[in-house]
């Protein structure tokens, strides 16, 4: 039997009825536009996620205080205050960790001029840079001397600078926080929202050591510390390090619950990536009942077809086609709408997924794999969803094909 042939009657057959064809195609055209459309969505926010985690920061641990129980009631995460400058000075001994941030953080409004605007005001180590993987844009950072000193230095966000200058050169200017006079020396490079529940641009940030003892009044405890590990393979290490140095220096007894806790930043970021993921799963999901839908509707016009075209069936049977030949040439047809239907679906759902990303401006990613799968599925439902019309046409008994009227 030549293949090259039957493909030849095939198209021919369905070119006999094209608005039909067209029309059948339509469910694989549509399932196939939805499911690459979907998928890129789902993929292009999973990398928004991944990117902006990883814009925080690399190989980053955050050292928080623990709970506290107080005559039988049992206080939540965060509510001892115990985490002291001597804690993150011992653990930046530790040979798994790079660099240590003690963090003081409070709000207030800040005030330039005849302009104010009220936002989080970040104590923090020299090493914050490193840490939170974060440029400057102009200027400088604060280095050890100014922390040590408690210099009455600062670093904008980039949308506390906008809102505050307008534009104007910033730099060696003087702003005042509670009243209190500093000097501007660095903006932070833009970093964008975060999803709503945190603007690291709307921030100013100023040594610990001056949070502690002109805003907050209190030298002797930090609220948290932040950690940067030397490689994300040391990690772990690092963790484990933190847990037996706080240990040691908080005297916690051997199975006694610890006062402190220590969140790995890859954890975090890995359960949003695996959020997006189902998200992905899931919109490919319902959007492959589509295609489910247009294999039915495949099924149903071969079934018509193998009905309306009996006696043709009978004529090619009775000069010695096989069974084999004409189930190959109605599984063949119905393959061929269902591969047509593919590729148009496919120029669709790239072409949907681009104006998705320019008009509506969310973050979308098109993938080989996402393509080629549905490349792959569109023949497969031509293939499952074609073989009965075509096993029902070739058990036709030629001389009742070729009676039928």
């Amino acid at each position: 039997m030549n293949i090259t042939k039957t493909i030849k009657v095939a198209f021919r057959a369905l070119g006999r009825n094209k608005m039909r064809s067209f029309l059948t195609a339509l469910g694989i055209i549509i399932g196939v536009g939805a499911v690459i459309t979907m998928v890129s969505i789902g993929q292009g926010a999973k990398s928004a996620v991944e990117e902006r985690f990883n814009s925080f920061g690399t190989n980053l641990l955050f050292v928080r205080p623990g709970s506290r129980s107080f005559r039988g009631v049992h206080g939540g995460s965060g509510t001892y205050q115990n985490l002291t400058p001597a804690d993150a000075n011992a653990i930046e001994k530790a040979d798994a960790v790079q660099y240590v941030s003690p963090n003081v953080n409070t709000r207030a409004q800040v005030v330039y001029g005849n302009k104010n605007w009220n936002t989080s005001i970040y104590g923090v180590g020299e090493n914050y840079p490193q840490i939170r993987n974060w440029e400057i844009e102009e200027g400088v950072f604060f280095d050890e001397a100014m922390v040590r000193s408690g210099q009455k230095v600062a670093v904008l966000g980039s949308e506390v600078n906008q809102n505050l200058f307008e534009g104007e050169y910033s730099i060696g200017k003087i702003i005042r926080v509670k009243k209190i006079p500093f000097r501007i020396i660095g903006i932070l490079k833009s970093k964008g929202e975060s999803g709503g529940w945190f603007n690291p641009d709307d921030m100013l940030v100023i040594p610990y050591t001056t949070a502690q003892s002109r805003l907050v009044g209190r030298t002797d405890i930090i609220q948290s510390i932040d950690v940067s590990a030397i490689s994300a393979t040391r990690t772990e290490e690092a963790v484990k390090q933190i847990g037996d140095i706080l240990r040691t220096r908080h005297r916690i007894a051997p199975g006694a619950e610890d006062d402190f806790n220590v969140r790995n930043w890859a954890e975090i970021a890995e359960g949003a990536a695996e959020s997006t993921k189902i998200l992905t799963i899931l919109l490919g999901g319902i959007a492959s009942v589509s295609l489910l839908v247009g294999g039915i509707g495949i099924m149903n016009i071969m079934l018509v077809s193998v009905t309306e075209r009996i006696r043709e069936i009978g004529i090619r049977m009775s000069v010695g086609a096989r069974e084999m030949d004409i189930l190959l040439q109605f599984l063949i047809e119905a393959v061929v709408l269902s591969i047509l239907g593919g590729i148009i679906g496919i120029g669709i759902g790239v072409g949907a997924s681009k104006l998705i990303s320019q008009f509506a401006g969310w973050n979308t990613l098109i993938s080989m794999g996402s393509i080629l799968l549905a490349f792959i599925f569109s023949g497969s439902v031509g293939i499952f969803f074609g073989f009965y019309p075509a096993r029902k046409a070739s058990k036709l008994d030629p001389i009742e094909a070729l009676r039928y009227e």
